[in-house]
């Protein structure tokens, strides 16, 4: 065989490794620019850890951009645009990642990385081991760079990058403007939130071994056994042994998990007021701004007239959650004039209610049954005929 024909053979093991790697790039920023917000939040708690905090205020933005940087590789890869670029690109990202991934498992500091988002989380060690296995691929990708040839050429190519680079950014102003496309969180429209907060009749609850440290008085040897060991061999009956210090309890197997679990509303007295909002029987109006400092004023105005025609005519509460101190939340009620009451939850719940900050949200016997950004929110007309004048 001539060696023109050797180097014109395919190679199957570098197009699989294209497809592999493009497809699960692609898919990993989508998934992620669905929701550049929650993205966002993920990053500050690297930040945090890597005592970057000057880059809260970009976290949004460097969202958006590592979100569109992985669509864009990932489909530049497959259709063969800059071969030899694109693969020192996914390299170095890669390369990041996996350190990134390493220290959040072995030193327990970001419990979940958000490599795919809240719609498939994984633990650190799941995460570091998915970019190692990516990691080979993109060796063979880098090592056969040159091989990498466009599928699409002149013109039709250069559209075709420009259409990707504008949809991957796009998604992401337009997902962080209007809300996810799909909402993954627990308080996606459907959901109830009173069942989201119980644990289920029956379902498995954690199971746990305890470990004892055992001293034998006479000879003064130790032993550790588990509570399954010490029971069979009955060795609790020897009087010469005795148990040392408390048990340490382990985690063996989880049962199930609520999927709300860290909701707690409550006045400026700390009094609960958890149930009485979440399982109203009947239409309400909770508006989320987490951050009074930092949510948006006009925003806020509009909530609030769509608070006093809701009241006025039909009866319907209005609650502001917020994680600001009691202070700052009169103030900021009594400078804007709201109607609405206000009540207090932990920042992290809240960030998960709206990707919104203001964001409202429509209630009714513990169902959300409609959310909005601020930036689209109904008018009061559409709020009244569409679901006012049914609230029997």
């Amino acid at each position: 065989m001539a060696l023109d024909q050797i180097k014109s053979k395919p190679n199957y093991f570098l197009w699989f490794s294209r497809i592999f790697v493009g497809v699960l790039f692609i898919f990993s920023g989508l998934i992620k620019a669905n929701d550049p917000l929650g993205f966002g939040y993920k990053l500050e708690e690297y930040f945090e850890v890597f005592h970057t905090t000057f880059l809260n205020d970009y976290s949004v933005v460097i969202s958006i951009f590592i979100c569109a940087l992985e669509v864009i590789f990932g489909a530049a890869l497959l259709i063969g645009y800059r071969g030899r670029q694109i693969a020192w690109g996914l390299l170095l990202l890669i390369i990041f990642f996996t350190f990134l991934t390493f220290w959040s498992a072995a030193f327990d500091v970001v419990r979940s990385c958000g490599c795919f988002g809240d719609a498939i989380p994984l633990t650190p060690w799941q995460s570091f081991s998915k970019d190692l296995i990516l990691l080979v691929f993109i060796l063979v990708i880098f090592v056969h760079r040159e091989k990498i040839r466009p599928l699409i050429k002149g013109r039709a190519m250069d559209a075709a990058i420009f259409i990707v680079v504008l949809f991957s950014f796009g998604f992401g102003l337009f997902t962080y403007n209007f809300l996810p496309v799909v909402d993954f969180l627990p308080y996606h429209k459907g959901a109830n939130l009173p069942a989201y907060m119980k644990v289920p009749p029956g379902a498995a609850q954690d199971e746990y071994e305890i470990t004892y440290t055992l001293k034998n008085k006479k000879t003064g040897e130790t032993k550790k056994m588990s509570d399954k060991e010490y029971l069979k061999t009955e060795i609790w009956k020897d009087t010469s042994w005795e148990i040392q210090g408390e048990p340490e309890n382990r985690l063996v197997k989880q049962g199930y998990q609520v999927k709300i679990k860290d909701l707690r509303i409550s006045d400026n007295q700390g009094t609960d007021y958890t149930t009485e909002i979440i399982e109203n029987p009947y239409y309400n109006l909770v508006i989320v701004a987490y951050n009074l400092g930092r949510t948006n004023e006009k925003g806020i105005g509009d909530l609030n007239a769509l608070a006093v025609n809701a009241a006025e005519n039909y009866n319907i509460r209005t609650v502001l959650l917020t994680s600001a101190s009691a202070e700052t939340a009169e103030a900021f009620s009594k400078k804007h004039k709201l109607v609405m009451e206000t009540f207090f939850a932990d920042g992290v719940p809240l960030k998960s209610m709206v990707r919104a900050n203001p964001g409202l949200l429509l209630l009714r016997n513990g169902v959300v049954i409609n959310k909005w950004h601020y930036h689209n929110l109904p008018s009061y007309q559409e709020l009244e005929e569409k679901y006012f004048r049914n609230n029997d």
